[in-house]
């Protein structure tokens, strides 16, 4: 990684006086994006506050911030700017595990407002602005409540996912809904997508949420701003009424009890003029805290055949399938022979409440030896709270076994307590040479970046629902793109056989289909952002579609380059990415048909081949429809895209000369 910044100025301010009874006059700071177009500005005297313009149009009028201690002091209220200091940083970062580009840019203006033993940071991206309080407190300090609003400037509507407790899975569907019914214990998870009338769309998230709780987006009181972040209170007493549901029974009447010296997570604002612009939006990942790993060289994003969605249903097999050894070696050989790195022991193969004592059937130290020799390991799944108690003893026999990864599941909070839980898992791991995909979790806020181990996060209602519900619509694939995907990678767990139409779906639990054609399902690999990226269905499926294999055999689960070529919410989007020399192309619909043009300008110069999976031509009718085709094509052909209700398009682009 290369670094380069410019400090552009660094000046102690002198203090205007104001009345006799020692008022302090407001002051204005400003700080812009690199390219001119956004204004980040703040408003500080006896509040702080701060609001944001984007090419001349206000999005967020004044909007006050601060913190409160316990004890009664507020930071952030009558406090004075003892010295201000900027800087232009052009930089950039290289993942480990690169979700849209192997070298990420970080650019950004920066200003430090300093008011003696904490200081606001604020920074201006060209696709957004961020800010977050930096403290220099003695010891340690108990953080009573933190203001944190977004006057939101016109009509808007929000594009959300709705909860009234802080036991969620951050699982919804999302919701069309004015920021002023989020009261009344209604509130909005985050990322929250808010559309202004007649002008861009702006999204609500946080990055670097470390020791700290997650935020909520709720309505402002009345007279004051539209929405305004809300936080679980410090968890006091728990009860745990199952294996996995640890629920709060008291809590505390602060957030978070914290060392004096560090820095809030980071309020983040997205600024989009087009709606595919937040496709390529990386400011969660750049705002987080930097690696704390030497050596990634261990970590291995790759694909990975998954046993629950499908139910370890087998046919024409010997054997009785199931959770057993039989079972696992047989998706072993698939994973093999498809070049496929892993494959997952979800719930069933220890006792429940017990990682030391493996079910009957089950030898996971013999299918790790079974599997060493066919190069695919094994990831194991487990309840967070088994897993607390057991964490130390666990993990060195998950070691000793030679299991590459951890499956994480039912956290369902972002309390303080369960947040540094996440960071405790991501350490311990680490130490062991172990990947990380957080189940039942909160939405990602940059510990990707910071413990690279970590490869995904679910904490989106993805394909496993379709076994209970009929809500997965296209619609609804078409939404998370522009919304969840915008905090980090995404273990929606694609992959599904069993395509069908609104009309003809039903959920089955133990055999389950899912919704959109069989080409919307394939594009699903390049379209939603996953490093550690499953196969969901039965190998007895994969195994009877040699033409889908094909494709996600060749598909990558990291990428070194992506192109939004286009896209709105919750209705199409298409997509461009590239590994190596080869182009992805990937395009999804919601359930109305529509033709999307492809503009291959991106190409180099030269012949290239475009391998292609389409809606067939009786897709609206048998979502399983579609058909191979294969074609010739140059820099800056425009290749029409039929795209079918619930339909999709995968191609891959190779050089032909």
């Amino acid at each position: 990684m290369r670094r380069l910044f410019t400090a552009l100025a660094v000046s102690v301010l002198s203090v205007l006086t104001a009345s006799a009874a020692g008022a302090q006059r407001s002051r204005q700071y400003h700080v812009q994006s690199p390219d001119g177009a956004t204004q980040l500005t703040v408003d500080a005297g006896e509040r702080v506050s701060y609001s944001v313009t984007h090419r001349g149009r206000t999005l967020i009028g004044p909007s006050p911030i601060s913190v409160s201690l316990v004890g009664g002091r507020e930071l952030g209220r009558g406090d004075r700017v003892r010295g201000e200091t900027s800087r232009q940083v052009r930089d950039s970062v290289r993942p480990v595990a690169p979700t849209k580009s192997t070298v990420v840019p970080d650019r950004f203006n920066e200003l430090r407002l300093q008011f003696g033993d904490h200081a606001l940071e604020l920074r201006a991206y060209d696709d957004g602005v961020s800010y977050r309080w930096v403290l220099s407190l003695p010891d340690s300090v108990t953080i009573r409540s933190e203001e944190a609003t977004f006057a939101i400037a016109g009509s808007a509507d929000a594009i959300v996912g709705l909860d009234s407790t802080f036991m969620t899975h951050y699982e919804p569907v999302y919701n069309h809904v004015k920021l002023d019914t989020l009261k009344n214990g209604r509130r909005a998870l985050l990322p929250a997508l808010i559309a202004l009338d007649g002008g861009p769309k702006i999204a609500i998230t946080e990055s670097q949420l470390e020791d700290y709780p997650g935020c909520y987006l709720v309505a402002g009181e009345s007279g004051g701003p539209a929405a305004t972040c809300l936080f679980p209170q410090a968890a006091l007493e728990e009860k745990a009424t199952s294996d996995r549901d640890v629920r709060v029974t008291k809590r505390a009447d602060y957030l978070a009890r914290t060392v004096g010296r560090r820095t809030l997570p980071w309020r983040v604002i997205m600024i989009a003029d087009e709606d595919r612009q937040l496709l390529v939006n990386q400011m969660v990942y750049n705002l987080a805290a930097p690696s704390r790993l030497s050596d990634v060289s261990w970590i291995k994003p790759g694909k990975v055949s998954w046993d629950w969605f499908n139910n370890l249903n087998l046919v024409g097999v010997p054997f009785h399938a199931g959770v057993n050894n039989d079972t696992y070696k047989y998706f072993i050989d698939f994973a093999a022979k498809n070049g496929l790195p892993y494959i997952i022991l979800d719930e069933g193969w220890y006792k429940l409440g017990d990682l030391l004592a493996q079910a009957p059937g089950i030898d996971v130290s013999a299918l790790v030896e079974y599997g060493k020799a066919k190069n695919v390991s094994v990831i194991l799944w487990t309840t967070w709270s088994t897993l607390e108690n057991q964490m130390i003893p666990a993990l060195d026999q998950f070691a000793k076994w030679g299991v590459k990864g951890i499956k994480v599941d039912f956290m369902q909070r972002d309390d303080q307590r369960v947040v540094n839980y996440y960071y405790h898992v991501a350490r311990e791991a680490a130490a062991r040479h172990l990947l990380v995909d957080y189940h039942g979790a909160h939405k990602p806020a940059g510990l990707n970046r910071t413990w690279p181990n970590v490869l995904t996060f679910e904490g989106v209602h993805g394909e496993e629902n379709n076994k209970w519900t009929n809500n997965v619509t296209p619609e609804h694939n078409t939404t998370l793109p522009f919304t969840r995907m915008l905090a980090g990678p995404m273990d929606y767990t694609p992959g599904g056989m069993l395509n069908a139409q609104h009309h003809e779906f039903a959920p089955i639990f133990n055999r389950p289909m899912v919704q959109g054609t069989r080409a919307h399902q394939l594009a699903m690999y390049v379209v939603y952002e996953s490093p550690l990226q499953m196969l969901s269905d039965s190998p007895s499926l994969y195994e009877r579609e040699p033409e889908a294999m094909e494709f996600l055999r060749a598909v990558p689960t990291t990428w070194d380059d992506t192109r939004a070529l286009d896209g709105k919410v919750g209705e199409y989007i298409l997509e461009a990415r590239r590994k190596g020399v080869q182009w992805f192309v990937g395009a999804m619909g919601n359930s109305t048909a529509r033709t999307l043009t492809l503009d291959l300008s991106f190409l180099g110069s030269g012949n290239w081949t475009l391998d292609a999976w389409v809606d067939g031509i009786n897709a609206d009718r048998n979502a399983m429809d579609f058909r191979r085709e294969t074609k010739r094509v140059h820099a800056g052909d425009r290749v029409e895209l039929q795209l079918a209700p619930g339909g999709g398009y995968v191609g891959i682009l190779r050089r032909a000369d």
